[in-house]
């Protein structure tokens, strides 16, 4: 979805939408609405109505994602989720939750989608921060050109 882990942690139980379609992320500014696809709308609910429930202990848990402890999810919490499923996966490099976050923008913008719903849904305050996706991209199209274009 391309949160920031701040606002993961920060989410709870009310900000998955009425419809299940978006989260609502709060902070101190602003509030804006991430789009889940189905996958991910099913994950959660799944989530929610199953492994949440056995996980709280106090049923006026508002943590939307809770720790082994039935408690709000911390930043260390979710680094030692990603470290995990990196080494199950046998993924040499580096993967951080802001990496997940850059290749979701990436993902967007070469798939098609303008730098306007990319800074919306990175939550970006100025699209200028969103341009950098576009670099990258442009360094990435002049490789692919070297490597396949005949007279490259």
């Amino acid at each position: 979805s391309g949160i920031r882990v701040s606002e993961l942690i920060a989410l709870d139980i009310t900000d998955f939408s009425e419809d299940g379609k978006f989260l609502i992320c709060k902070n101190t500014n602003r509030k804006r609405q991430i789009p889940l696809g189905s996958m991910c709308i099913s994950a959660l609910k799944d989530y929610i109505n199953t492994a949440r429930n056995l996980m709280i202990q106090d049923k006026n848990e508002k943590a939307l994602f809770v720790n082994c402890n039935g408690t709000r999810l911390t930043r260390q919490g979710f680094w030692k989720i990603v470290k995990s499923y990196k080494a199950k996966a046998k993924i040499k490099t580096d993967i951080t939750p802001h990496i997940l976050r850059h290749s979701f923008a990436a993902h967007l913008l070469a798939n098609g989608a303008d730098l306007g719903s990319i800074s919306e849904m990175l939550g970006h305050a100025d699209i200028s921060s969103t341009q950098i996706y576009t670099k990258i991209m442009n360094k990435k199209l002049h490789e692919i050109y070297k490597k396949t274009h005949p007279r490259a």
